[in-house]
């Protein structure tokens, strides 16, 4: 007797598809490099926060090249042990590059970004034109 394994879902190469990182948020792909990302709007404003613990702001590279933010990061450590006649070199290469489409609303000569307690915070204010209006009470005339 031979067992046989059936997929039940009737298009799994749909579902992949969809199910691919490209889709949430333009990641590139899923690894443990790849730090977490939280985007919230308020009225005025977008926010990211992106998790990256251990690192220093100058280790961070945010670009905005056509409506298209980018926020990169590389770290390289290389630590060298010697014990007698033989030397023993370990390299460690870390890296991501996460891509955001700012939408037509996002004012890219006001933003702004700060890294503290591990959490990069990079503020997106809103065009004034995107702005909320206030009611206003018309008059009968």
């Amino acid at each position: 007797m031979n067992v046989i394994k059936r997929n039940t879902v009737p298009f799994p190469s749909l579902i992949d598809e969809l199910l691919k990182p490209d889709w949430l948020g333009g990641m590139q792909s899923f690894s443990a490099n790849v730090p977490a990302v939280n985007i919230k709007e308020t009225d005025t404003s977008f926010g990211i926060e992106l998790a990256a613990p251990g690192k220093k702001k100058e280790d961070f590279n945010i670009e905005i090249d056509h409506n298209v933010l980018t926020i990169s990061a590389e770290d390289k450590v290389e630590k060298e042990e010697t014990q007698g006649k033989y030397t023993r070199r370990e390299f460690s290469y870390a890296s991501f590059r996460r891509a955001f489409t700012l939408p037509e609303t996002v004012n890219t000569d006001h933003i702004h970004a700060t890294y503290e307690n591990g959490v990069l915070h990079v503020a997106l204010p809103k065009r004034e034109e995107a702005l909320p209006k206030p009611k206003r009470l018309i008059e009968i005339a």
